[in-house]
């Protein structure tokens, strides 16, 4: 298959690779294991398990592909799936770790400049995260304003405050400003 039959999302994922050499097979046939409507970013060779192959990173999730004579092997890593992925390397060659629950895989002897690309853009995705509304922020009701109580008049006669502080309590309990509970309360405590 030449460059030009290849889907043009495939094709520019594949122009910005480093190195092709050991993936073109998974290139060629990377279309027929895209889920309908899947958009490739990123291209990159690589080693899992026994055998070189691609790792392909889509808008929808992280694949590897080895597409050899005698066997087939593809491994999913959806977006939602990975908790973090790790990109180590040294002068040429690095690899890719993907962390998943309960699982964790390495990509190995992938071009530094690329597989560096493909983590980055893996890890802005998933500090971005799936696009999700906003909550709405909604005051509290404000409570109706409590009514003003009229000033009480002063005691004259110190005997008469237990009388003239029940007169006061009930006065606030009238106006609403006391609930009966309360009311009860300092009527108890006089």
């Amino acid at each position: 298959m030449a460059d030009a039959e290849l889907r043009p999302d495939i094709r520019a994922a594949k122009d910005r690779m480093s190195r092709r050499r050991g993936a073109r097979r998974e290139i060629r046939n990377l279309a027929e294991h895209l889920w309908e409507g899947e958009r490739v970013s990123h291209l990159v060779g690589g080693m899992y398990g026994p055998g070189t192959g691609l790792v392909a990173l889509t808008d929808r999730r992280l694949m590897f592909l080895r597409d050899g004579w005698a066997s087939q092997t593809t491994e999913n890593f959806p977006f939602e799936k990975i908790s973090s992925v790790q990109w180590s390397s040294g002068m040429l060659v690095g690899k890719i770790i993907v962390f998943t629950p309960g699982n964790k895989t390495a990509i190995t002897q992938v071009r530094r400049p690329d597989g560096k690309a493909v983590v980055d853009a893996l890890n802005n995705i998933m500090t971005r995260g799936p696009a999700r509304p906003q909550p709405r922020h909604v005051r509290p009701p404000v409570p109706d304003p409590l009514p003003r109580a009229e000033p009480l008049p002063p005691v004259e006669h110190p005997g008469e405050a237990a009388g003239t502080s029940l007169a006061m309590l009930r006065t606030l309990r009238d106006r609403g400003v006391l609930r009966p509970p309360e009311f009860a309360e300092f009527v108890q405590r006089l």
